[in-house]
């Protein structure tokens, strides 16, 4: 017969396990919650004008859009920290202008907020990174260099930013560069724990048109950059690799969708169906 002690230690380790297990399956339904009553807040009046001065791209989106952004804005700001780094200090304006531009690719379908995403780390220009590269035609020698980046987004769960180039993809939207929309693109395809251009998109089907339609333009820029045809509208940079095509093509997805539905129908027909959005139809 077991003792009163090991009787108590194993209605502990039960009701432990029990709380557990309620919490657990409580925590999305309490997620919900939270975020519902976010979303159901007034869209603070600073943050209007800072999005009037700061992000001229609203003034595109149908009235349905605007609202569902300052919605998911306001989940994703509650959420989402943004550290300043290099003695950057944080501002709203900084914060706001961020969270805008990142939650554009949310507005056409509810895929979470980046799940995977903990910290927005947040420098005032160009910060510098360390690579490795493997020495030309030696496979076993690898060298460090040194690189200035915009932005980047890594997989354990960080998006790095330069506030600049936050604020000059922001200001002008139709450039077809914007270094937010670019590296939350990667978030959405490292959803999987990596990067390769392809985000998660629901079925065999879908990921086989992808595969298709993706590949056949990848391999087109890649073969048009060969020529020494540098004047295209979709960047050099997209050529490095699929996961990087994707991002490029996604920021002129967002920024000049009339020339690429225009140049690329099939490219854009496939960024359409996933975002869930059609950016030919804003004004």
């Amino acid at each position: 017969m077991p003792s009163s002690t090991s009787a108590l230690t194993l209605l502990l380790t039960l009701a432990a396990a029990l709380g557990l297990m309620v919490w657990l399956m409580a925590a999305p339904w309490l997620q919900r919650r939270r975020r519902a009553r976010l979303r159901a807040q007034a869209f603070p009046q600073a943050w209007r004008r800072i999005l009037r001065r700061r992000f001229p791209l609203l003034q595109r989106l149908p009235a349905d859009l605007q609202l569902r952004l300052k919605q998911e804005m306001q989940v994703f700001l509650a959420e989402k920290p943004i550290i300043g780094c290099g003695g950057l200090t944080v501002t709203d304006e900084m914060r706001v202008t961020i969270a805008a531009q990142a939650c554009l690719p949310l507005l056409g379908a509810r895929r979470g907020y980046y799940p995977q995403l903990k910290q927005i780390l947040l420098y005032p220009g160009a910060f510098v990174v360390d690579r490795l590269h493997q020495a030309p035609g030696l496979a076993e020698v690898q060298m460090e260099q040194r690189r200035a980046l915009a932005g980047e987004s890594w997989v354990q769960g960080q998006v790095l930013l330069s506030w600049q180039d936050v604020l000059a993809g922001a200001m002008d939207p139709s450039d077809g560069r914007n270094v937010v929309i670019h590296e939350f693109a990667h978030q959405l395809d490292q959803a999987k724990g990596y990067a390769n251009g392809a985000p998660l998109l629901g079925s065999t089907a879908a990921y086989r048109r992808w595969s298709r339609v993706m590949q056949n333009e990848f391999d087109a820029l890649r073969q048009r950059l060969a020529w020494g045809e540098q004047d295209g509208l979709i960047d050099a940079y997209g050529a490095t690799d699929p996961a990087e095509f994707f991002a490029v093509t996604s920021e002129l997805f967002f920024e000049r969708p009339g020339e690429l539905a225009q140049a690329h129908p099939a490219l854009y027909g496939q960024l359409s169906s996933f975002y869930k959005l059609n950016p030919l139809s804003w004004h």
